[in-house]
């Protein structure tokens, strides 16, 4: 890190970036924690920390979206009230997971969560996931509320991609619409994301400048990925191709192919 050490504005500087790029992804494609925690690493913060700090971001991002939608009138909360308690213990047991991992075990374990989601975007999930206009049957058995609680475990945990699965569970299992179904999905992962913050800052392992900085980046991100995508019809195809250049990227740095900086 001497050339962060020589010049340390560079670190805000390219957390601003990032969380920008960030931002400007999840708004096209999603999985935007895909870069923002490899990039939290890269500018020198132990996995455990990056992971934490991770969160800022999420929040703010979790925030914004709500609102949007709720202003748009595509908020419809009262089927998604079911997955507010087992997504949210899941991620309390998840962040108090992530808190005793060692470093060498938590960029092993981001590296391979990473591999896995490159294969859910490269195979495009979009393809078969079909759409829904009523509820399954079992929508509120044990079985969601066990599929939840794992999937709220992992967002705890790591959270890089949840909203992918978030997705998956609720459209191909659940039967919600698509629409219906990202914005309950940001319902969700605020929801959860605040009582797993709140773990991580008992155990004091957020940077809060790296994150608030990093937050403010995704939210500008996210504005001009909004004005980019609309009547660009290519939009999401360039930013996934980005996203998977930077995931195998990040890969190959977590498990410690590349120099460090």
């Amino acid at each position: 890190m001497d050339l962060f050490t020589q010049m340390p504005w560079l670190i805000y500087l390219l957390a601003m970036l990032g969380g920008s790029v960030a931002g400007f992804i999840n708004t096209l494609a999603g999985s935007g924690s895909l870069i923002t925690l490899p990039i939290l690493i890269f500018l020198g913060l132990p996995a455990v920390e990056a992971n934490a700090t991770n969160r800022v971001g999420i929040l703010f991002q979790s925030i914004v979206g709500v609102f949007k939608f709720r202003r748009s009138g595509n908020l419809a909360w009262e089927n998604g009230q079911f997955l507010v308690l087992p997504t949210t213990l899941g991620a309390l047991v998840g962040a108090f997971i992530a808190t005793d991992l060692n470093e060498q075990w938590m960029n092993t374990t981001i590296a391979v969560v990473m591999i896995g989601m490159l294969g859910v975007i490269i195979f495009k999930p979009e393809k078969w996931l079909k759409e829904h206009t009523e509820l399954s049957d079992n929508y509120r058995g044990i079985g969601n509320f066990l599929l939840f609680f794992v999937i709220g475990l992992y967002g705890g945990f790591i959270q890089a991609g949840v909203g992918v699965f978030l997705l998956m569970a609720m459209v191909a299992r659940c039967g919600f619409s698509m629409v219906n179904a990202n914005a309950i999905k940001l319902v969700l992962v605020l929801i959860f994301t605040i009582p797993a913050t709140l773990v991580f800052i008992y155990y004091d392992q957020i940077d809060w400048m790296l994150g608030a900085i990093m937050a403010v980046g995704q939210g500008i991100g996210a504005w001009v990925g909004a004005q980019y995508a609309i009547g660009n019809a290519s939009a999401a195809l360039w930013t996934r191709r980005l996203l998977i250049a930077v995931i195998i990227i990040s890969i190959v740095k977590l498990l410690g192919l590349m120099p460090s900086f």
